[in-house]
């Protein structure tokens, strides 16, 4: 099995292997060869792609991040359950809301059971931003995610799922995939890149486009690091949305500080998590606001999305 593992991996590296520039290494969870897409300058001569992912989920009753660990086990939960409420019913259309007065894209990261248990704030949230490209994040963000222990086989069927009830309640079918909770194993790489994924966020190591060479075939990968995501920050190291606001501006403004002064650096990208438990609040969409009005500013980065980003690394999509 291994040997055969090893020797489609190669062959798919063969297959998409880009001029001597790029660097192949092997992929320190997967094992896999990991080649680097060095990609000179983003469309307009830009330096660094800024694409902003809300994280649109479901939690259910007891379950779900916990704002007040002193109130869990109260019946009921009052305080927790209208954290997640708030988030679902006034958060996520207020961050649509937000990107749209500012005409900035976003992308989605949407679990696939939201549509069909909030039809009407799902259908108010996509007439906001209707073009904006929608990542497969498994079914909720509970009770069922990743089958990380049933192997490959019930991990593919278990993604196949989650699009087939994305495409059918939305009528988009996914290209790109985060996995919930950020829980994938060395599985969940293959078995997207099997149900028919290009792409993914499950890279969290680096500020350069790369290609994982899975044992189904290559998996783009997208960083997404861990320190930009505002809700382990929030909830773990009581951060507020002006943390953030100083946070992602000084990330972004320090790439595009080194790109002016090294011309010859690859272009970066970043994706940065959002979650309406967060900035979907009023005082978070005020931080939020501050925070595109500045990036828009700085010539260097690209406000973009995750599919203009394939895109215009010329990766060809279904």
């Amino acid at each position: 099995m291994r040997a055969t593992t090893l020797l489609l991996s190669l062959l798919a590296l063969l297959a998409w292997a880009s001029p001597s520039s790029s660097q192949t290494t092997q992929d320190w969870i997967t094992g896999a060869p990991r080649e680097a897409m060095p990609i000179k300058a983003w469309p307009g001569g830009k330096k660094v792609a800024v694409c902003f992912v809300l994280y649109v989920e479901v939690w259910g009753r007891g379950h779900g991040p916990v704002f007040r660990p002193d109130k869990v086990g109260t019946n009921p939960d009052v305080l927790n359950e209208s954290f997640r409420q708030y988030a679902i019913h006034w958060g996520v259309p207020r961050v649509g809301r937000l990107f749209k007065e500012q005409d900035v894209p976003i992308t989605i990261a949407l679990n696939a059971q939201f549509p069909g248990q909030h039809p009407e704030t799902w259908k108010t949230f996509r007439a906001s931003v209707p073009k904006a490209p929608i990542l497969g994040h498994g079914m909720n963000n509970s009770t069922e995610e990743l089958p990380l222990d049933k192997g490959l086989e019930a991990q593919k069927a278990y993604i196949k799922r989650v699009l087939d009830l994305i495409e059918k309640d939305t009528g988009a079918r996914p290209r790109g995939w985060s996995s919930p909770s950020v829980t994938p194993n060395v599985d969940t790489f293959a078995a997207t890149v099997g149900e028919g994924i290009r792409y993914s966020l499950d890279g969290m190591d680096s500020e350069v486009l790369s290609r994982l060479m899975t044992p189904a075939g290559p998996l783009v990968l997208i960083p997404y690091p861990t320190q930009t995501v505002d809700m382990g920050q929030y909830l773990g190291r009581q951060k507020e949305p002006v943390d953030f606001e100083r946070q992602w501006i000084d990330y972004v403004d320090e790439l595009a500080r080194e790109a002016d002064g090294d011309t010859d650096r690859p272009a970066t990208v970043v994706a940065i998590g959002v979650h309406p438990f967060v900035m979907g609040t009023p005082s978070g969409a005020a931080a939020f606001r501050r925070v595109l009005e500045a990036l828009k500013e700085q010539p260097l980065v690209w406000l973009t999305d995750t599919d203009a980003v394939m895109a215009a690394a010329g990766v060809k999509q279904p």
